[in-house]
């Protein structure tokens, strides 16, 4: 039988690149016991039986454009060499396969690698600790190719708060606000999954430049710390930010989060040391499976922050990170059936052509707008 609402969907996707901001693949590759960091050995050509990212699923998924991370640890103790390594693994990545991935550096690019059937392939640093507190490691990482930054992870940093944290600067320091103003001067999107509520709310005043919330959910739907809430939603519209939805089981779905409670500190993240294949399992057994949450859920948080922020101000950051998603979101090949699900709920192509992409778009030539002449 045809799903006449799943040809819609890859015909729309086939017309309308599709942006996903946010894929850990690098970090998966890094420490791939295989691989080891080596993108030739991780054969991203084939069709892998594990992890969520491969070349043939993100042909499958119609990705036209791929936002990779450069994840630095938080505990990392040489956060700008880590993160120089992995941009060389990105890199790479390009290098290895370039009938697939076009390296980008533009908004314009996206187009441009759609019309020639390849993935716009950017770089991402997902944690502000890369720039080790200098102002002009930020120019030296543009150079190289990094076009947005996501300000801290899990743990607070001398200059800005995580979600997932203690506070040190309620929200964000003197040279955090500097941060944010050469990021705009250079054309660097600024991201804010990953902060404080200080932090979002100080980053939308400040910020010269639409902000993105490159992978975080409805706070109102799942009440998770790196959920954006209602009163920063009511502000995205007016500042043209934008919020990107994930697939993040914890992010999607409270059953998902009150399970996983036991396992995570008060903040909500897992305890150092903690191995979640050894913890899950046997928590599982003890009191059943794991709510993972769903697509259906995962729509729903489109639907909520459609319904919040206006049809102008959302988009998709899966955050694939090669662990365990919800059903339905189990890898870079599931992006048509989001959007086949959205259109049997009536969303209008108009609607559906923003979240893909058309969105982003508009944020990114804005943030190259607000860029100063070097």
């Amino acid at each position: 039988m045809t799903d006449s609402a799943l040809a819609q969907a890859r015909a729309l996707l086939a017309e309308t690149p599709l942006i996903d901001a946010h894929n850990d693949l690098p970090f998966v590759i890094r420490i791939d016991k295989e691989a080891q960091g080596d993108p030739a050995l991780y054969r991203l050509d084939e069709r892998r039986n594990s992890g969520d990212t491969d070349i043939p699923r993100l042909r499958e998924g119609r990705v036209a454009a791929q936002f990779w991370a450069a994840f630095i640890p938080p505990k990392e103790q040489r956060p700008a060499s880590f993160a120089l390594q992995q941009i060389a693994l990105i890199k790479r990545m390009n290098e290895l396969h370039p009938d697939v991935f076009l390296p980008a550096a533009r908004a314009s690019d996206v187009k441009r690698a759609h019309r020639q059937k390849k993935i716009a392939s950017f770089i991402t640093i997902e944690n502000g600790a890369a720039i080790e507190n200098r102002l002009d490691a930020l120019d030296a990482y543009y150079d190289l190719g990094v076009r947005l930054m996501t300000l801290c992870h899990n743990a607070t940093l001398d200059w800005v708060d995580s979600a997932t944290d203690a506070p040190r600067s309620n929200g964000l320091s003197d040279f955090g606000r500097q941060v944010i103003a050469r990021m705009n001067d250079l054309g660097m999107i600024v991201d804010c999954a990953h902060v404080s509520d200080d932090v979002m709310h100080q980053a939308l005043d400040i910020s010269r430049a639409p902000v993105v919330f490159s992978h975080s959910n409805a706070r109102a739907l799942c009440d998770h710390r790196r959920n954006v809430p209602d009163d920063v939603l009511a502000r995205i519209a007016d500042k043209g930010a934008l919020v990107m939805a994930t697939f993040v089981p914890d992010f999607i779905c409270q059953r998902s989060k009150d399970w996983m409670a036991a396992l995570k500190d008060a903040y909500g993240k897992t305890p150092e040391g903690l191995d979640n294949d050894i913890v899950v399992p046997t928590r599982e057994k003890e009191i059943g499976a794991w709510p993972r949450g769903s697509l259906n859920q995962y729509c729903d948080h489109l639907e909520y922050l459609k319904s919040k922020v206006g049809p102008d101000h959302i988009g998709i950051g899966s955050d694939f990170f090669g662990g365990p998603q919800g059903e339905g979101l189990k890898d870079v090949s599931c992006f048509p059936h989001i959007f086949a699900e959205l259109i049997r709920r009536g969303w209008p192509n108009t609607h559906l052509k923003k979240l893909a992409g058309e969105n982003f778009l508009r944020v990114f030539r804005a943030v190259e707008k607000a860029r100063l002449t070097r």
